[in-house]
């Protein structure tokens, strides 16, 4: 296999002629490690069945495991299709951007959505058409990846891109709730406090 290319960007403004590569990598079907608030991401487009295949095989992700998005912005979610009740609209506009992922309804599925506090994950998103399916950068089983250094020895070779921002802020993954309509249902807990979700009505 050969080496991953590796860009260094700034965490919090990051250079534009990086995320135009980034979004290039993606358009082609390729893979790029991306950089988020919680952990490091592996990223592809969300208009590619073939990349998102890659992603499975790269982990050895179990493919009955769905992979999530990350979204430039609450709109990006919406015109992906998402469904949001007054009370998930209220959630989202609280803890986005940030680490909370809200699986909402898509037509007759469920997708996970999260718009991450971090410039470089929301500029690469919003270049490559809004939202794109991630997971963390590592090998399935294994810890997730909180530096460049760690999602590389793990998936370095079966990548093509690596962005790399530093360590991330929480070194924890973010939150999962599933909000249906009826009741909301705690699926990960993570950086954000499941109590201080419940309490929002």
């Amino acid at each position: 296999m050969q080496p991953s290319a590796r860009i260094i960007i700034d965490a919090d403004h990051p250079d534009p002629g990086s995320i135009r590569e980034a979004a290039r990598v993606l358009g082609t079907g390729g893979l790029i490690i991306v950089p988020t608030e919680t952990v490091y991401g592996l990223a592809a487009s969300a208009d590619r069945p073939d990349a998102e295949e890659a992603i499975y095989t790269a982990k050895g992700r179990d493919p009955r495991k769905p992979i999530p998005l990350l979204a430039a912005d609450i709109d990006a979610v919406v015109r992906f299709g998402a469904r949001f009740t007054p009370r998930a609209r209220r959630v989202a506009e609280l803890y986005w951007p940030g680490a909370l992922t809200l699986v909402l309804p898509v037509g007759d599925r469920w997708e996970g959505f999260r718009v991450p506090d971090h410039a470089v994950a929301r500029a690469v998103a919003a270049a490559a058409g809004g939202v794109l399916r991630v997971t963390s950068a590592n090998l399935s089983g294994a810890p997730p990846a909180v530096t460049a250094a760690q999602a590389e020895v793990a998936l370095g070779g079966r990548v093509d891109l690596i962005l790399d921002a530093g360590a991330c802020r929480w070194n924890q993954a973010s939150t999962v709730v599933k909000a249906a309509e009826d009741r909301w249902i705690l699926l990960r807990e993570g950086v954000v406090p499941w109590a201080d979700i419940e309490a929002i009505q």
